[in-house]
């Protein structure tokens, strides 16, 4: 299947890190409260489970804010009506903005492309995160981190609405650890690259609270 994908680029001239994406997904949230796609809330505040459909992120200093389906109106709205983002409290003048359109094939390949991560992948649930620090035997921990990433893509797949025919195989060739934080709240992301026999489109992310910038991907050609 293809997915039709709205990129908002916007840079606001000050220097920022992949933890801006959380406050950039707050500020916009807000102020487009009434559209549930734009916080992934509902009016009663409770969360909606689903593969996020507006994504917001900063990859190499610029703020992202990608959006399929039903966010592409989240994002021409932005696009129109922006003028400054609120970080920290202060108003910070949008110096440049920009609206890019494409459709990028979502499926599985007879090939396996690489991809890398821009943006730090929250892998690990409470219970996998244990058993990643017992076992303490780094291919014990690729083996659990491959078979997270296809879980990942799965799950994703799903949210999208596209059923894949065939088992999705995953290499892992590079991976890091890094400290991030989530919420306020220290976390274990990793940073690196692999294959897989899936085409994901650039940009979108993969794993844990991928609305507010986490595991963004994009295909290394």
């Amino acid at each position: 299947m293809n997915l039709d994908i709205l990129k908002l680029t916007i840079d606001i001239g000050a220097d920022l890190n992949p933890r801006h994406g959380e406050k950039i997904r707050g500020y916009l949230g807000r102020l487009f409260w009434e559209n549930p796609y734009a916080h992934n809330h509902l009016e009663d505040g409770k969360l909606i489970y689903r593969y996020p459909c507006v994504q917001y992120k900063v990859v190499e200093n610029m703020c992202l804010v990608i959006g399929f389906n039903e966010g592409i109106e989240i994002i021409m709205k932005a696009f129109h009506n922006l003028t400054s983002v609120d970080l920290d409290g202060e108003a910070k003048e949008i110096k440049f903005k920009s609206l890019e359109k494409y459709s990028s094939s979502f499926s599985i390949s007879q090939e396996k492309k690489k991809y890398a991560f821009f943006t730090p992948w929250i892998a690990l649930n409470e219970k996998n995160y244990e058993k990643y620090q017992k076992s303490g035997d780094r291919k014990k921990r690729k083996e659990l981190l491959q078979k997270t990433l296809i879980g990942n893509i799965l799950s994703m797949s799903k949210g999208v609405g596209y059923t894949v025919p065939k088992p999705v195989e995953v290499n892992i060739n590079k991976i890091r650890e890094v400290q991030t934080s989530l919420k306020g709240n220290p976390m274990l992301g990793f940073l690196g690259e692999f294959y897989v026999n899936f085409e994901i489109p650039d940009y979108l992310g993969i794993g844990k609270s991928v609305s507010r910038g986490f595991g963004t991907v994009k295909k290394i050609r």
